[in-house]
């Protein structure tokens, strides 16, 4: 799935005066937020410790579903957040815990991941969750533009909280059927609504489903 051009049919006016100037998108693969920005991906370096491969700052710094895939996500941010000029923003996206993990982990989605995240909670049920409140408020000299949580077109009617939420069969007949939508692009929409009754299920496969947090945070200028 192409989050970023998926993403960006989310944005107003905020979103897109930020994406300005001379940016760098981490982790993009082969969606770049716009096709101007500088790319950054496996093949260029460790994203977790991007400072050693990249020497130069910028307007904004983006990442989208990047940052959960990093070992030490609170000290990788920190490091992006070196590449971020003056007066320039830090854009991340990640999934949200509830809406995206389900109250599992690791992710049974995508075992990749390293963390989960939420706006800000006194406690989780993630051993590894981050509030993403906090982490904004932890890069010196930041001032946080927005935080959101983006959940369009996600219906929490199909939500199913916890290991044990839903029958096997279903969630092995899931995995059976979105492999086949990958493979072929092929859809079957009343054996999708049959499964999604039943299984726990991925939502954000859907174009127009998502699960996910958006954080932009601004470097404040040096006093005169």
């Amino acid at each position: 799935m192409d989050e970023s051009t998926k993403t960006k049919k989310l944005w107003g006016t905020l979103e897109q005066s930020i994406l300005s100037g001379r940016g760098i998108d981490i982790g993009c693969g082969a969606d770049p937020v716009f096709p101007h920005v500088k790319c950054f991906d496996l093949a260029d370096g460790d994203a977790n410790q991007i400072s050693k491969y990249v020497h130069e700052q910028f307007d904004f710094v983006y990442a989208s579903h990047c940052l959960e895939h990093m070992h030490a996500p609170r000290q990788t941010v920190l490091d992006w957040w070196k590449l971020v000029a003056e007066g320039g923003h830090l854009f991340f996206i990640v999934p949200d815990e509830d809406l995206y993990e389900q109250g599992v982990f690791p992710s049974r989605f995508n075992p990749d991941h390293k963390a989960t995240f939420t706006i800000s909670k006194q406690r989780s049920w993630s051993p590894v969750s981050i509030n993403v409140l906090d982490l904004a408020r932890s890069l010196p000299g930041g001032e946080l533009v927005s935080l959101v949580l983006q959940d369009t077109g996600y219906d929490r009617r199909l939500l199913k909280h916890g290991p044990k939420a839903s029958h096997a069969w279903a969630n092995f007949a899931e995995r059976k059927y979105r492999g086949l939508r990958r493979r072929t692009g092929i859809q079957i929409k009343p054996l999708e609504r049959f499964i999604w009754r039943f299984a726990v299920v991925d939502q954000t496969l859907r174009p127009d489903a998502s699960a996910q947090i958006q954080c932009i945070v601004k470097k404040r200028s040096a006093q005169p």
